[in-house]
């Protein structure tokens, strides 16, 4: 089997302290935020981000344990392919949301509409732009 190695860029300070706090998603948490901490060997990359309006922000499901490919979401009596959920019960919990950004700071980003425990490993901040045609990314 392969051995995938991800060191997390920083971590997420979130008001959720406790799971059963957390959203089902970002779009359920407009007004919620949160402030990103860089850790100092990769503050460099954060320059440009404040051209963007929106981020997509890459973590690791930390407190998640153990993963069923069968699952029923609380919004649902139906039992559902983990891959159609946005469980954080994944083979890799890996997870990814969509925020705004309202500042950024020497090694720090303040962001809003969080859906991540605080704590959270970040793994990776890619931009997002939601009025991109992809005909035009040829």
């Amino acid at each position: 089997m392969e051995c995938i190695q991800l060191n997390p860029i920083g971590h997420i300070r979130s008001p959720f302290k406790e799971i059963h706090q957390i959203p089902p998603q970002s779009i359920y948490a407009k007004d919620k935020k949160a402030i990103i901490k860089i850790k100092d060997q990769y503050k460099e990359g954060l320059r440009d981000l404040d051209k963007l309006s929106y981020i997509e922000i890459i973590f690791y499901f930390h407190k998640s344990e153990n993963f069923e490919l069968i699952t029923k979401t609380p919004w649902s009596k139906e039992k559902k392919g983990v891959f159609s959920t946005r469980s954080p019960k994944r083979p890799n919990p890996i997870g990814i949301s969509i925020v705004k950004l309202l500042e950024i700071g020497e090694d720090e980003i303040i962001v809003e509409g969080v859906d991540m425990l605080d704590g959270t490993p970040v793994l990776d901040i890619k931009p997002y732009n939601s009025n991109l045609n992809p005909d035009e990314l040829k």
